[in-house]
């Protein structure tokens, strides 16, 4: 792996806040990057049925993604940054795990 732990990690903040709205974009109800009702998993009961599809697809990356911190969203009103800081600090440490792990198996696959 030739990539450097800080563009990994910045690669990877960039890759899931993207990932957050546009999935959020897309199967709720309105275009935002945190679902202002609550509704950490929009598309889960849609009728439309596209909708319905796409909300199983993504519904394992947006577990792991936004589970652990989603409690977080229970605030009416939480403070604008607070929510950004948490999950930036949260997809940090999963990308500094998941690029060691990475590293890991490509010095094993390389011997």
């Amino acid at each position: 792996m030739k990539i450097s732990v800080t563009k990994f990690i910045i690669v990877f903040l960039i890759s899931a806040f993207a990932f957050q709205f546009i999935s959020n974009s897309v199967l709720g109800p309105e275009v935002r990057l945190f679902p202002a009702d609550g509704e950490w998993f929009p598309g889960n009961g849609s009728p439309i049925a596209w909708k319905g599809t796409l909300a199983i697809i993504v519904y394992p990356v947006k577990f792991i993604l936004i589970r652990p911190l989603s409690f977080l969203g229970k605030d009416p009103d939480p403070v604008p940054p607070v929510l950004l800081v948490a999950f930036a600090v949260y997809w940090t440490a999963m990308a500094l795990v998941l690029y060691y792990i990475l590293r890991k198996i490509n010095i094993l696959k390389e011997k």
